[in-house]
């Protein structure tokens, strides 16, 4: 999925993964009674931050990771019709690694 917003710094840009609307039984579940999950799928990283040497010290997590976020440190935009996350790298707790 390609993304027309390039972030700057160490911030990067990244789609919350969906809410499931219904439970395994079938029931659907309002929209209040489902929480937003704190992962999301990294669309695009900022070229990193620079350090106290003036070095440009590059982004930890790359485009495809999923990652699990702050709920509260997040700026959501739209673009296109589309709803996406910007996100301080130090805001992101882990990166999910694929089940073996």
């Amino acid at each position: 999925m390609s993304v027309n917003i390039q972030p700057l710094a160490d911030y990067v840009v990244a789609k919350q993964e969906e809410v499931p609307t219904r439970t395994a039984s079938g029931l659907y579940l309002p929209d209040k009674a489902t929480e937003k999950p704190k992962v999301a799928i990294v669309l695009a990283v900022g070229p990193g931050r620079v350090g106290d040497d003036n070095e440009r010290i590059p982004v930890e997590v790359s485009v495809g990771d999923r990652i699990v976020y702050g709920g509260y440190s997040t700026t959501e935009v739209k673009v296109d019709g589309e709803e996406y996350l910007l996100i301080k790298e130090e805001n992101i707790f882990a990166i999910l690694k694929a089940e073996k």
